[in-house]
């Protein structure tokens, strides 16, 4: 399965939702909105909260934020625990995003 959109959890005051990982910060990202929202109807801190699709400002600013130290989670199933899912870097979330990108734009001029 091609992932095309991944997203985040946003506040509207612009803070992104993260969960403590040892002292360090993990942003869950989501395949999909409604993955997004299945996890926010299970975990109360995430009310205040919407996702957000990950487009090239977003992932600048969420990689900006905590001086650039956030890593991610890529969620595997929101309906089970949030801090299941797979560790990424920076870089490994970009090249994610990218290749889903490079897909979507493949398949519109292919």
């Amino acid at each position: 399965m091609a992932i095309n959109t991944l997203y985040a959890m946003q506040r509207a005051n612009g803070d992104w939702f993260a969960l403590d990982d040892y002292g360090s910060f993990r942003v869950p990202v989501f395949r999909s909105a409604s993955e997004a929202m299945i996890a926010r109807s299970r975990d109360t801190g995430m009310e205040c909260f919407r996702p957000v699709p990950l487009d090239e400002a977003a992932f600048v600013n969420l990689t900006t934020t905590d001086e650039g130290k956030a890593c991610f989670w890529l969620v595997g199933d929101p309906s089970i625990n949030l801090s299941r899912g797979r560790a990424l870097d920076h870089t490994q979330l970009a090249l994610i995003l990218r290749n889903g990108i490079e897909r979507k734009n493949s398949k519109v001029t292919g």
